[in-house]
């Protein structure tokens, strides 16, 4: 029996509209409690098996499917993708701005691969990240969920850096070509129906459950309001932040990492690819960095600012223990509606935490969540 009081209590401090929390083991779910309301305005209850956007949450998941890919000889890590991918061999790179304030465009040194895609080295940025891509931007505006949103040119030559950003849309472009599937066909094939993610799937606004959670903003007198923030129904199936789903579902793909690559009797990955996914990949490079130009999307992040983390091909990785804790090793991302998730190879233990609340970072969240890991290691 866990003792979550303390999870309550910074869930009630940090006033959140609505939280689903769920730990698992390699065995199953430890622990799975909703808290408050999906829904602000109308007081429906959150229940565990509410659909929440899952975000940037989807890149862990868009990424196992690229490495199943890799595993059956359809795509490679490091060869070019140029050939199924022109759009993408065709971006420059931005070097800065001239005095006019029009952009400065070359060619880059060497040609973008899967590997620089799945641990964000890429180049490629997000506007609301990096203040290059959002000048960039304004100046060559484009329609949320076009594929020309991605259309980005590299803030520097692939593999020189780390950025946060459209990398993992170009990865799901990449799983479509090399499967000759959409992504949400492959991913229901070959990832959540083999998992038991039912409930897991690419909605737009008009096809998302009845019952869903909304996503919320604080209001100045600190009450929260439903906003229409969506992030599905474009032009493609977001491989980069498009997926809705339930914590428990995310939880059995968290399980599948701690069980090496195994769900129920059954192997998704390679040991191979599943070292990969699951140790640094990026040498020296820090990973993990965030910074904003829209405040009312997202603030600054650094799950951890006094490491220096890691990226494997498809996770956050933190080289020494975390203050809550995680071991050194351990997996982690989230998604931009303030859904946090960590996975724990060694310990063998992992958690989800989905609530739906803009800007992303809110302290609050960032604090219950802490709370919530601490509960989970025995710590509270």
């Amino acid at each position: 029996m866990i003792d979550d009081l303390a999870l309550v209590r910074a869930i009630a401090d940090a006033n959140l509209p609505g939280v689903v929390a769920v730990i698992t083991d390699r065995d199953g779910p430890r622990y799975s409690r909703a808290f408050g309301h999906a829904n602000a305005l109308t007081r429906t209850p959150m229940r565990v098996d509410t659909v929440c956007q899952l975000a940037s949450m989807t890149k862990a998941l868009t990424s196992l499917a690229a490495l199943q890919l890799v595993d059956a000889g359809k795509l490679s890590l490091d060869a070019p993708l140029a050939g199924i991918l022109p759009d993408l061999a065709a971006l420059p790179v931005l070097d800065g701005f001239a005095a006019d304030g029009s952009a400065r465009l070359r060619p880059p040194r060497r040609a973008v691969t899967l590997r620089h895609l799945l641990t964000h080295t890429s180049g490629l940025g997000y506007p609301f990240v990096q203040q290059d891509t959002a000048r960039w931007f304004m100046a060559n505006p484009s329609a949320p969920g076009s594929r020309a949103s991605v259309r980005l040119p590299l803030l520097f030559d692939p593999g020189e850096d780390w950025a946060y950003g459209v990398s993992t849309d170009w990865v799901g472009f990449a799983v479509e070509a090399a499967s000759g599937q959409r992504l949400g066909d492959y991913l229901a094939d070959h990832v959540l129906a083999p998992l038991g993610m039912t409930a897991t799937g690419f909605h737009s606004p008009l096809t998302m459950p009845p019952t869903a959670a909304a996503v919320h903003a604080r209001m100045p007198g600190g009450g929260l309001v439903p906003t229409p923030a969506h992030l599905g129904g474009g032009e493609f199936e977001g491989g980069g932040g498009g997926l809705s789903g339930t914590a428990e579902d995310y939880a059995a793909f968290l399980r599948m990492v701690l069980n090496g690559g195994m769900a129920e009797g059954r192997r998704l990955l390679s040991p191979d690819m599943m070292a990969a996914l699951t140790t640094n990949q990026i040498g020296p490079i820090r990973a993990g960095r965030m910074g904003s130009t829209m405040a009312d999307l997202a603030s600054p992040f650094d799950l951890f600012p006094d490491q220096h983390c890691g990226w494997s091909l498809g996770f956050l990785m933190n080289p020494r223990p975390g203050p809550n804790g995680r071991g050194a090793g351990s997996l982690a991302w989230a998604g931009i509606f303030n859904s946090y998730y960590w996975a724990d190879p060694a310990a063998g233990l992992a958690g989800v935490f989905l609530t739906q609340l803009v800007p992303f970072a809110d302290a609050g969240a960032l604090a219950a969540f802490a709370a919530f890991e601490r509960m989970a290691y025995g710590r509270a």
